[in-house]
């Protein structure tokens, strides 16, 4: 299914952000300095791009789409999706307030950052492999070709008026590369 390969190659570029942000997050956690704009980057991120666009495609397309082909909206994977997209939320709230702490040198700010980072992390990473590993696979299996293709149809009509999409891109290889992380953000 074509439009799970969005959201799954969405998850790699994802990932390739929560290696920076953990790698940050360690780095603190050394008493090494980390700008504390580094942070309010990854927040920024997570905010405008997984929460922003990612999870508007999940909650308002594919989700629904399923609903209406048989996956119970409550007592089942989409209702545990939905609350994990709500406690990462949470985690960026926690991470952007501790960065803003650590930028005004507030007493136990680098704590507070480093347990959002690593919490928001851990949350995150479990999250895409239940996705990648039953929730897309049960959508590919459950949806008609047709409504694939109609959910596919509406990600296109998401990209297209998103006009922050590659400003967001780029800022997930700044933060790699401030760190020197390793990975390379992959165009679209």
């Amino acid at each position: 299914m074509k439009a799970i390969d969005v959201l799954m190659d969405e998850h790699r570029l994802i990932e390739q952000v929560l290696d920076s942000l953990e790698a940050g997050a360690q780095r603190l956690a050394r008493g090494e300095a980390v700008r504390p704009g580094f942070f309010l980057d990854i927040a920024d991120f997570a905010a405008g791009f997984a929460d922003g666009r990612h999870h508007q495609k999940e909650e308002g397309i594919l989700f629904p789409s399923m609903t209406q082909f048989g996956a119970p909206a409550r007592g089942g994977a989409i209702e545990v999706m939905l609350q994990e997209h709500e406690a990462g939320r949470a985690f960026v709230r926690q991470l952007r307030a501790a960065a803003n702490g650590l930028e005004s040198a507030e007493r136990g700010a680098a704590a507070r950052v480093i347990a959002a980072a690593r919490g928001y992390a851990a949350l995150l990473r479990d999250h895409i492999a239940k996705e990648d590993e039953v929730l897309f696979p049960m959508a590919a299996q459950m949806l008609p070709a047709a409504e694939q293709d109609q959910v596919m149809a509406q990600f296109d009509r998401i990209e297209r008026d998103d006009t922050n999409g590659h400003a967001l891109r780029e800022l997930a290889q700044r933060v790699q590369d401030e760190l020197r992380v390793s990975t390379s953000v992959a165009a679209p």
